[in-house]
């Protein structure tokens, strides 16, 4: 099976709403030629200008890795399931990560899971650190992770360890010096006021997403 792109996902959500590239382009902010080379699989998005997209189109950023066409009502669900696997997952590649989201046909997820691929072994080559809302899990499955926060002192994490962290303080994850990339399980999430909710479901205008492939 081929696997799902961004550029698909983004296709799809267009189509499902009836936009034009212009019309998706005035609602999400995002220039119309990123747009198409997005839909083109010329360019990608870092995990916060998707965060910026969900708020600008007032979507569960769920929604922008699902699959299939969505509900006419968001009626609660018992029992739901769904097996990730790679070939299957939505990859959105970064200079920095390589992004795995897995079980992307669930909708409205209350956590957003991934497979991520370090390579980026020097915090001056990573840039600015990442800062977006809620709280996210990391475990190690191969290599060794370096995670750098805002408030903390650098830690060094081996396979069969983890991290939990507040994603609003400023993070960056390198790969350590002594292998080639690191392999880590995220889950991402997000509070809202009836406690735990989709990821990322946010209001509001921030600054416009830049046309560019690295966080």
């Amino acid at each position: 099976m081929a696997q799902l792109t961004l550029g698909a996902v983004m296709r799809g959500l267009r189509s499902r709403n009836g936009w034009t590239l212009k019309e998706m382009s005035q609602k999400s902010g995002i220039p119309i030629s990123t747009l198409s080379k997005v839909e083109h699989d010329r360019l990608t998005l870092t995990y916060d200008k998707l965060q910026l997209l969900s708020e600008r189109l007032n979507i569960h950023m769920s929604e922008l890795f699902a699959e299939g066409e969505a509900t006419a009502s968001a009626a609660p669900v018992m029992g739901r399931r769904s097996i990730g696997t790679l070939d299957r997952a939505v990859r959105v590649n970064t200079a920095n990560y390589d992004y795995y989201y897995l079980c992307t046909e669930l909708r409205q997820k209350r956590m957003i899971p991934n497979l991520t691929k370090i390579r980026n072994k020097s915090l001056t080559d990573f840039g600015d650190l990442v800062r977006h809302h809620g709280e996210e899990f990391i475990y190690v499955v191969a290599g060794q992770l370096v995670v750098h926060t805002e408030f903390y002192d650098p830690v060094v994490l081996n396979p069969g360890e983890s991290i939990y962290i507040d994603s609003a303080m400023g993070h960056a994850y390198l790969a350590g010096e002594d292998c080639d990339e690191a392999i880590a399980l995220a889950v991402m999430s997000s509070a809202e006021d009836d406690l735990m909710s989709s990821l990322i479901n946010l209001h509001g205008e921030r600054d416009q997403p830049e046309e560019s492939e690295a966080a």
